[in-house]
């Protein structure tokens, strides 16, 4: 069991067969608890250890791309904007991105918060990094 922080391998290869679209397609963000299992190995979107509580429903919720796919230098990336669960009594270890299509919502990338993170009726924000080609949250070198 656990969750480590990676872009997932199906992405990488989803990425050579045009899958994820991220100028038009719609992502979401999950939380989960620290009985998830997530890693370079996670396919695709799953409520199996999703966080429960007030002010999250399954599935998370949908991202904002802040930074559109971009280069600087040999490095391309892209960002999201931060998202919160507002009034939220909640408890997350790490966290899905994964594209929202209704079908196989495949997986995109794991995060890893590096312990327990809990709001108890308040804010839970996720902040991005800085969009640039050392910080984005999604970048290829």
């Amino acid at each position: 069991m656990g969750i480590a922080q990676t872009t997932t391998t199906s992405f990488r290869v989803e990425l050579f067969e045009a899958v994820h679209d991220f100028t038009t397609d719609t992502f979401k963000i999950a939380l989960y608890t620290s009985s998830a299992t997530l890693s370079a190995s996670t396919t695709a979107y799953s409520a199996t250890n999703e966080v429960s509580g007030t002010g999250y429903s399954a599935g998370g919720q949908a991202l904002t791309i802040s930074q559109v796919p971009t280069s600087s230098g040999t490095t391309a990336f892209l960002d999201f904007s931060d998202v919160t669960w507002t009034t939220a009594t909640i408890t997350a270890r790490g966290a899905l991105i994964y594209l929202a299509n209704g079908t196989t919502n495949p997986s995109v990338c794991v995060l890893d918060f590096g312990g327990d993170k809990t709001s108890t009726a308040g804010n839970f924000t996720i902040q991005f990094p800085a969009a640039d080609a050392s910080n984005a949250i999604l970048r290829i070198a």
